[in-house]
């Protein structure tokens, strides 16, 4: 499964009785699953998920099971938290950044030993993204394109050039981290230029077809070069048409006239 957590689903990453760190990514307002399995719990112990704010780095308790007693929840998540048929998987609901911190599950027998540690971050969703095409020059074999790929705080400016059948853009794909974490890229993608925005838990994207703005940029073989290709091609398929036209009507005249004789 992917650390991502697509739009209205909820991750539920399976504790393999280690207590190494998994990280996981939550959108804003959506729901996480932690799980441990009862295989991770012996008999008789003490089960505690505790939460290390990553703001504060203060620490406290979620839940807590006693042996044979119900699940305690600490005030201040009443209501926040669901209890799964699984007895030690809890769903964490409604996620705020607040809530981005290690979430450690441990159980105590004398002494604390950990068995599931999840890094969470909660992000807000992408903003929009648009790509703006800054500028345009032409000539008789070419066409220079300089085009923006912008969001609420971000920018990036990329130069492409084309002739009749290919593109290139200057320096290769561009990209760059954005102030609020995410990725924003402007690249080709076929005969168009892409502009994405991007995080852990969304994305937003805008495409431009260069041919919008460089009509002699079909990136096909049909190009005007002399005779084109696209028109030789026709050229011989006519004739190879012809040929097998008349051999057909030849052979069915050679036919007929044994027939006659």
């Amino acid at each position: 499964m992917s650390i991502f957590v697509i739009l209205g689903l909820l991750v539920c990453v399976k504790a393999q009785g280690s207590s190494a760190v998994t990280p996981v990514f939550v959108q804003k307002g959506e729901d996480v699953m932690l799980n441990l399995t009862e295989a991770d719990v012996e008999k008789d112990n003490d089960v505690y998920w505790n939460f290390n704010n990553r703001s504060t780095n203060k620490v406290s308790i979620l839940v807590r099971w006693y042996p044979r007693t119900e699940p305690a929840v600490s005030q201040g998540y009443t209501g926040r938290i669901e209890f799964t048929v699984k007895k030690y998987c809890v769903k964490l609901k409604d996620l705020q950044e607040t809530d981005s911190g290690v979430y450690t599950a441990q159980v105590f027998r004398g002494v604390f030993q950990t068995r599931a540690e999840y890094s969470v971050t909660v992000q807000d969703p992408v903003s929009p993204v648009k790509l703006t095409v800054d500028s345009v020059s032409s000539s008789s074999d070419s066409c220079n394109l300089t085009v923006t790929c912008s969001t609420q705080d971000s920018h990036i400016s990329s130069t492409l050039t084309c002739d009749t059948k290919t593109c290139s853009q200057e320096g290769g794909e561009r990209s760059e981290v954005t102030t609020s974490g995410a990725s924003l890229r402007v690249y080709l993608v076929h005969d168009s230029i892409a502009c994405n925005h991007s995080n852990q838990v969304s994305w937003t994207k805008d495409v431009t077809k260069i041919q919008d703005f460089c009509p002699r940029h079909d990136g096909s073989e049909c190009v005007s070069a002399g005779i084109s290709v696209c028109r030789l091609k026709t050229v011989v398929f006519s004739i190879g048409l012809i040929i097998m036209v008349s051999a057909i009507i030849s052979i069915h005249v050679y036919v007929k006239l044994k027939k006659q004789k």
